[in-house]
């Protein structure tokens, strides 16, 4: 069983602890960004080629997806609050350890460090808010933290560029190292939720996993962000470069073009409340499926790359209608097990796009990327459809 709250020794004000678990957020997916815009610099530093220099981003991603499986079990079994607080202070660590790495082999290191330990904060935060957080309230608390992943995966780019062109590349790291500890010691500070001693915890990691699996509501809210992962970041990563090979744009442009998405999203963080509170959840799901199919036929339409701005604002905004019901499910798919629930939904996310991304590149590669903004504006809105089936289905039973 998962650890019961004692409603007397919750945070003073539970708002302060959502913006700093958001804060931690930010740092967290501007970390995986980051590095993008400094390879140049790296490979020169080190002597290392540009794909040698890349290492940095690809095994910070692989750590950040495998280390998901761990911290669902750990959080159930010690406290989501103590987990977070400790996963973000080892961020903090991993990103020290960058910036004073003398050579790529410890960069790498380090980076993988920060990547396995990043990969308990959004999970466990998600399920925290899920223990605290009533139901009625939760898909706009979550449309709220989840502005700092947001922002972070927008900025995460921009940040690592400005420190390059400015203080060098090694100032960026600092510079998230001080948000962690920042973030860290405040959540340190504030007192945590007494929690009940976990029954089951010799359990291992494996049963409780196990057990969210056998859940059959668990299974397809699992199996729909998984597609939902692949049809949505498998056009988005193709996106910078159709771009650049239909219209002539650089790769700032382009760059800066894609991450129109981001703004998208925040769009839709500002009247969450009023949508959620209009539409309901399946009302959500199915508006987002159909928000996102007229993204993906305006990239493949636009006669001119401004129609992709309008493409990625539709996008974004579709695509957290859709995704952040598709969260609030995650919260309560096993409340017993929230910790592993939550983490095995970030997991699937994460393997969703890696292998949307893949399929994306054969098709690309085979008949042009035209052909994958159309089936993923076909297949995007019968998804919208089932799940908001699925949830008429459950919620009237």
């Amino acid at each position: 069983m998962d650890t019961v709250p004692d409603a007397s020794a919750r945070p003073v004000n539970t708002g302060r602890v959502i913006v700093l678990l958001a804060l931690a957020a930010f740092a967290s997916a501007c970390a995986f960004r980051i590095c993008d815009p400094l390879l140049p610099q790296l490979s020169r530093e080190f002597g290392v080629s540009t794909g040698e220099a890349a290492h940095a981003v690809t095994l910070f991603t692989v750590a950040y997806g495998v280390f998901q499986f761990l911290f669902g079990p750990v959080g159930d079994r010690y406290g989501k609050y103590l987990t977070i607080t400790a996963a973000t202070l080892l961020c903090a660590v991993g990103s020290i350890g960058v910036a004073l790495a003398p050579s790529m082999d410890a960069m790498v290191l380090a980076r993988l460090v920060s990547g396995a330990a990043g990969a308990g904060i959004v999970p466990l935060s998600m399920a925290w808010i899920g223990d605290n957080v009533e139901y009625a309230e939760r898909q706009a608390t979550l449309a709220r933290f989840v502005s700092g992943t947001i922002l972070g995966m927008a900025a995460g780019q921009l940040i690592g560029g400005v420190f390059a062109d400015t203080l060098g590349w090694r100032w960026a790291f600092v510079f998230l190292a001080c948000i962690y500890l920042c973030v860290g010691a405040l959540l340190a500070i504030m007192r945590p939720p007494r929690q009940s001693q976990a029954t089951g915890a010799g359990a291992g990691f494996l049963r409780p996993m196990a057990e969210v699996i056998a859940t059959p509501w668990a299974r397809v809210v699992l199996a729909t962000v998984f597609v939902e992962g692949a049809l949505v970041f498998g056009v988005l990563a193709f996106v910078p470069a159709y771009l650049q090979i239909r219209f002539g744009l650089g790769p700032t442009a382009a760059g800066a073009v894609g991450g129109i998405f981001a703004l998208g999203g925040i769009a839709y963080v500002v009247i969450a409340r009023r949508l959620v509170a209009a539409l309901g959840e399946s009302g959500l799901v199915a508006a987002g499926g159909l928000t996102l199919a007229v993204a993906f036929a305006l990239y493949a339409l636009g006669p001119a790359w401004s129609w992709s701005v309008l493409a990625g604002l539709a996008c974004g905004f579709g695509f957290y209608m859709f995704h952040n019901t598709l969260q609030t499910n995650a919260t309560q798919m096993m409340p017993a097990r929230r910790g592993t629930a939550v983490a095995l939904f970030a997991c699937f996310l994460f393997l969703g796009q890696s292998a949307g991304v893949a399929s994306g590149a054969l098709l690309v590669d085979g008949v042009g990327a035209h052909w994958l903004f159309w089936g993923a504006a076909a297949l995007i809105p019968l998804l919208g459809w089932a799940f908001s089936a699925a949830l008429g289905r459950r919620k009237g039973r």
